[in-house]
């Protein structure tokens, strides 16, 4: 399992920061730069025993604080010396109110992340004409995941389209989870997740299968329960949200 950063905090000296990956960028990266993330990649490379990873340094609107960005999604700030690390979010104040720097990253890798799951992996179920795009993670035995997929046809009618992962909450462990292998390995995979998700009991089934995979993606995004509705601007919606609700979200902008 990978380690947090948070859980580093306290190792000593500056056991806390690096990676052996290079920047999205390194070429246009200064000495100063360079020198930052060797000083980084020194430290945190020993500490995490090559778990942690560097994504990306990054210049913010602060002045002389850069953005370290990690493979676990955590999102750090650090001076260009790299001799001190803010854990935590960063905050641009304005004429309109504060603007969360750091949400706004995230919100982007989540996107990413989930742009790059085949759609032939999900179980989706589309409107005449989409207006909207959700992605679910779901668990058949959840019952606010039950009570999202009673509004289905709301939701359809209303123009939006639903893109299903599965989260058997607990894993392997889950008493759900040969229940999702069932579904994502059947024939007709929508009706297999409506009966199971009124309670039906389907005929057991296996398969290569990416309820695994699935579920690894929702902990990585920072998915702790069911359902967690993310966004086309990869905005993550924790919990149960009515259709009208949902709808007055995404299309009244």
């Amino acid at each position: 399992m990978k380690r947090s950063i948070k859980s580093l905090i306290f190792l000593p000296v500056l056991a806390l920061l690096a990676s052996s990956v290079m920047a999205q960028n390194p070429a246009v990266e200064d000495a100063a730069m360079q020198a930052l993330r060797a000083r980084l990649t020194t430290s945190l490379v020993e500490a995490s025993r090559n778990q942690i990873q560097i994504l990306s340094l990054q210049p913010t609107a602060m002045a002389d604080m850069v953005q370290v960005e990690l493979n676990t999604g955590e999102i750090l700030y650090t001076n260009k010396t790299g001799e001190f690390l803010f854990a935590g979010d960063m905050f641009q104040s304005g004429p309109n109110g504060l603007t969360n720097l750091s949400s706004q990253v995230r919100q982007v890798r989540v996107a990413e992340k989930i742009a790059a799951v085949p759609q032939e992996e999900m179980i989706i179920f589309k409107p005449r004409e989409t207006r909207a795009t959700i992605t679910v993670f779901t668990d058949v035995d959840c019952q606010y995941c039950r009570a999202l997929h009673r509004d289905m046809d709301k939701l359809l009618d209303l123009g939006i389209e639903v893109h299903y992962l599965a989260y058997p909450r607990g894993g392997q462990q889950a008493t759900s989870y040969n229940k999702m292998i069932s579904v994502w390995c059947s024939d007709d995979r929508q009706k297999s997740l409506t009966q199971a998700k009124h309670g039906q009991n389907l005929p057991e089934r296996d398969c290569e299968n990416p309820v695994l995979e699935h579920y690894a993606l929702g902990n990585q995004i920072g998915i702790s329960g069911t359902p967690a509705l993310v966004l086309a601007d990869g905005r993550v919606i924790p919990g149960y949200m009515d259709s009208d609700r949902l709808a007055a979200l995404l299309l009244d902008q």
